[in-house]
């Protein structure tokens, strides 16, 4: 499936022409953060041609780059028995463009790729959602997506909190401020040079606002291909981190970073197109205008949700926002424009019909998500799949669906059971995901926290 940056594609001829110095060569890892490596920009030619090499350890490690599981010798990819190898990245270079936020430097995603064969590392969550995205356009389907990231913006310095223990959070709103717009013009300075750099970089903002958790903001990106949209989404993590450490802030994408305020979100709205660009959600006929196609895709999206949480909400955290009634997704229902449901139907016209799926929190890995979503999608339609009734009012008075996990390690054992999880993805894959989901579950079992002293030191 064809892949381009519109209107944002530099040619690697003119990148010392524009003033480029360094090109950062990128990849997302399993957390969805982007590695790599930085290129000075007269080597940048070798790396077109023979790519540049990273080690297999970046998939391989957890959040903290820890080594215990590469020492333990469970992963076929990255592990003592094999040497902890290397893998080359191949820069894709149809998303060559300028990091605007950043002083001269260019950023080309790029695939990681076996070194000896070639092949595409089919653990790479970028690959996998090429990989999906092939099977869609196989049978004449066109996704369309976007996504909706919300984050929390601090006054304090980075390096100074987590030096202090994240202690003394100074939030950049202090009263519920959703939709309004005199507390949010203190900062528009900052949003407005932030929207500047990101179209500089060929990603544009459709809109932005405050939030209503105390220093809660959320920005939108332009509807478009699934592939495009989770490079843009990285992207954008990336260049918010930048940008408020370098206005002295901080920037966080936690699902609930605070206990008294909401949750962060990453909802994601979903459409199918044909080849020939005929909305194939939309039904003239059909109630409500949902098309056949429409139905069997949300039925698939709900049916796989409980095997795919793992990835829509993939920390600790996450289940902080999932568990909550803070319409952030309940179970596998759905409904038309509520947002107490975990699917949303919106849209009134042909081009303008879509689903918004709400569990994903802004921890999630985008390319893991859309990669999710789109094959959940798939496999309603091609089963003819028939959601459940829609949920009429509020979907949070109904009984717990008992199927959705509700902590990480239920997760995790939700995903390596799925016999569709393990029909997608190898198998060895799929138990890297599996151990990388258990680890971080035991890891948080095994510690000691605040919340455990203050709830049982003098107490019991």
């Amino acid at each position: 499936m064809a892949h381009a940056v519109t209107g944002a594609v530099i040619e690697p001829g003119r990148l010392e022409e524009l003033g480029i110095r360094t090109v950062i060569v990128a990849s997302p890892d399993l957390q969805g953060r982007l590695i790599g490596r930085r290129i000075p920009v007269e080597g940048f030619d070798r790396v077109i041609e023979h790519g540049v090499d990273v080690c297999t350890c970046v998939w391989a490690w957890d959040l903290e780059q820890g080594l215990g599981l590469i020492d333990a010798g469970v992963f076929r990819l990255c592990s003592m028995h094999n040497g902890v190898p290397d893998v080359t990245l191949r820069p894709d270079l149809a998303t060559l463009r300028r990091a605007a936020w950043l002083d001269n430097v260019a950023i080309c995603l790029a695939d990681p790729v076996d070194v000896q064969t070639g092949e595409p590392l089919s653990l790479s969550p970028r690959v996998m959602l090429k990989q999906e995205l092939a099977r869609h356009e196989s049978r004449g389907f066109r996704p369309m997506a976007g996504t909706e990231l919300e984050f929390y913006l601090f006054e304090n310095d980075q390096k100074s909190l987590r030096k202090n223990g994240f202690r003394g959070l100074e939030p950049t709103t202090i009263v519920p401020s959703d939709f309004m717009i005199h507390e949010a013009n203190t900062y528009e300075p900052f949003f407005q040079k932030l929207r500047a750099d990101l179209l500089a970089s060929g990603i544009a903002v459709e809109a932005a606002q405050c939030e209503w958790g105390s220093g809660q903001w959320e920005m939108t990106f332009t509807y478009g291909e699934p592939l495009e949209m989770a490079d843009r989404h990285a992207l954008y993590k990336l260049a918010v981190r930048d940008s408020a450490v370098k206005a002295g802030m901080t920037a966080t994408f936690m699902a609930r970073p605070l206990n008294d305020q909401p949750g962060s979100s990453c909802h994601v709205h979903f459409s199918l197109e044909d080849a020939s660009g005929e909305r194939l959600f939309w039904s003239d006929a059909a109630d409500h205008h949902m098309s056949g196609i429409m139905r069997s895709a949300l039925a698939g999206v709900l049916e796989h949700a409980p095997a795919f949480m793992a990835w829509y909400a993939p920390t600790i955290n996450s289940y902080r926002r999932n568990n909550s009634q803070e319409v952030a997704g309940s179970g596998r229902t759905w409904g038309f424009d509520n947002r107490t449901t975990s699917v949303r139907v919106v849209g009134h016209k042909p081009q303008h019909l879509r689903f918004e799926f709400r569990i994903p929190g802004a921890d999630t890995n985008p390319y893991l998500t859309l990669t999710a979503l789109l094959a959940s999608a798939r496999d309603g339609i091609e089963r003819g799949a028939t959601p459940a009734d829609p949920v009429l009012g509020n979907a949070y008075t109904r009984p717990r669906d008992e199927t959705m996990p509700t902590n990480l390690g239920e997760a995790a054992r939700a995903f390596a059971a799925s016999p569709f999880v393990h029909s997608l993805f190898d198998e060895s894959d799929v138990d890297h995901h599996r151990v990388l989901m258990q680890h971080e579950w035991d890891t948080f079992l095994a510690a000691v926290s605040d919340w455990d002293l203050h709830r049982y030191f003098d107490r019991i």
